[in-house]
């Protein structure tokens, strides 16, 4: 998780630098780098922890909630109160969190030491703090360049993680594949993704933009099962289609016809 920021940082700043904006991080660079905290550091951290334990597919369904947070958080934060359909949303995607947790969440620990029960939180948590950093983007962070806002949270992100990243340092040195898989999720799934996320907060708003995580379960799902040889059980499914319905509702995404 640290090494993914700081080469989203590594790769973003010359960028930022060579389109004059140095002087807008300098600026805001309090608020910039609180959003990378929340928005980065944490979120990144608990899904690291949380994929010791469980699947990429059960993780990867769980971050479908995001939505469901940020509808949430904007709900109680910014007064963005949703109505009818909205509020049935969110009470179908929670539900549908609460009814794959009591399926796959133990708090007895495996022959690993590890437990299901504390990586399905840290999911959960990931997903909140998604959220409230949506939310807190469009309020405080209006008007910022996309490129600037990534930027500055990258580096906000790694300066939180550059203590644990080294306790943490592997003893055995990282295999060239690592590094490759590192390089890739840092410059394109990190760096180039949040510049257009950022983007796309300013332009549609939090709610919006965090529906981009509904295509999420249905990439890791099949990544999952062709590279890693993970199973997907019926019921994993059907809470899966449960929590998308319901985020899409509170969301705003589906109506029902009059």
């Amino acid at each position: 998780a640290g090494l993914r920021v700081l080469i989203a940082a590594v790769f973003l700043l010359p960028l930022m630098l060579a389109r004059g904006l140095g002087s807008q991080l300098r600026r805001h660079w309090r608020k910039v780098f609180l959003v990378g905290l929340i928005n980065s550091a944490i979120p990144f951290a608990c899904f690291s922890f949380a994929l010791l334990s469980i699947s990429t597919g059960l993780s990867a369904i769980l971050n479908a909630t995001v939505p469901l947070f940020g509808a949430a958080v904007a709900w109680l934060w910014l007064k963005d109160r949703p109505h009818g359909l909205r509020i049935l949303g969110l009470v179908i995607g929670f539900a549908g969190v609460a009814l794959l947790a009591s399926e796959k969440t133990s708090f007895k620990p495996d022959a690993s030491g590890l437990t299901s029960g504390w990586a399905v939180l840290a999911c959960l948590l990931a997903c909140l703090c998604y959220g409230i950093a949506a939310s807190y983007t469009k309020r405080y962070l209006s008007g910022l360049p996309a490129l600037v806002t990534a930027t500055g949270s990258q580096l906000g992100a790694a300066l939180a993680l550059a203590m644990p990243t080294w306790w943490l340092w592997p003893l055995r040195p990282p295999s060239a594949t690592a590094w490759l898989a590192l390089l890739a999720v840092g410059v394109l799934c990190t760096g180039v993704a949040y510049v257009l996320y950022f983007r796309l907060i300013e332009n549609v708003g939090p709610a919006r933009s965090l529906t981009v995580t509904f295509v999420i379960p249905v990439f890791a799902v099949i990544y999952g099962v062709v590279l890693l040889g993970e199973t997907v059980s019926a019921w994993m499914l059907l809470c899966a289609v449960i929590i998308v319905c319901g985020t899409a509702l509170s969301a705003g995404l589906l109506r029902l016809k009059k």
